[in-house]
This record gives structure tokens, sequence and C-alpha cells, in this order.
């Protein structure tokens, strides 16, 4: 089957790792201050990455996926909050290694990422429309 609209499966292969890009920072802030998790543990920042991979169909395209959800084992903030039930007999508690700045910024990066990347869809889709009008 031929693909009247070149590009787009790179496009929404792009589309979709922006997606799970998003997801990830939005658990990151959902979790920003879980000092208890499930395994006994402050929460840990997720992050994600991505790869190019030319597409196994023999097109020549080259699409984008996740590789890996990989955790950031760096320590986070230790803060004094003795009321706290995870802190220490000196009060001090383990909080999350989650910057919620940095968060923020990765959202805004990733959205606006996916935005061009629905922007480059419409587009492709309009012009393979108006190529098969003006084909009539």
């Amino acid at each position: 089957m031929m693909n009247l609209i070149p590009g787009v499966d790179a496009t929404a292969s792009a589309l979709n790792a922006e997606n799970i890009r998003m997801d990830v920072v939005a658990e990151n802030i959902a979790n920003a201050y879980t000092t208890h998790g499930a395994d006994g543990q402050p929460y840990k920042r997720k992050v994600v990455s991505f790869e190019a991979m030319l597409d196994p169909a023999g097109t020549g395209q080259t699409t984008v996926q996740v590789s890996q959800v990989a955790t950031d084992n760096s320590p986070g903030e230790t803060i004094y909050d003795p009321n706290n039930p995870d802190a220490n007999k000196e009060g001090m508690v383990q909080m999350p290694n989650v910057n919620l700045s940095t968060e923020m910024v990765d959202l805004m990066t990733s959205s606006r990422a996916y935005e061009a990347n629905l922007a480059v869809i419409r587009d492709a889709r309009q012009m393979a429309s108006k190529a098969l009008t003006i084909g009539h």
C-alpha cells in the first residue's frame, strides 16, 4: 500500500514517544513529595531516553521510540521534619530526587515537541488533500 503522506509514520512515532515522556514527567511531579514508596524508600525520578530507528519495512524513514525509562538513583534532599512518619530519630527525612522546576521545563519541552509534530501531520494531510483535488 502506498503511503500518500510520507513521513507520517516517523511523526506518529515521535508523538507516541513524547506522550510517554509527558506521562513519566507527570508521574515524577505527582510523586515529588512521596517519601515512602512501595519499596519503603523515597520515590526516585524517572528519565525517558529516545532513540532513532531505521524503519524495518525498508522505506528508509527513521522513526523515534523510547529506548528506556531509567530510574535516576541520585539522592534527594534531606530535610528536617520530625513530624513526618518517615523521619529518622534525628527528625531528618530523605526526600525524592525530583526537582519541580526541572520537571516543568521537561513537561513544557515535551508538550511543544508534541504540538510541533501534530502540526506536521496536519500540514501533510492538507497537502495530500490538495494534491488529490489537483488530480481530478
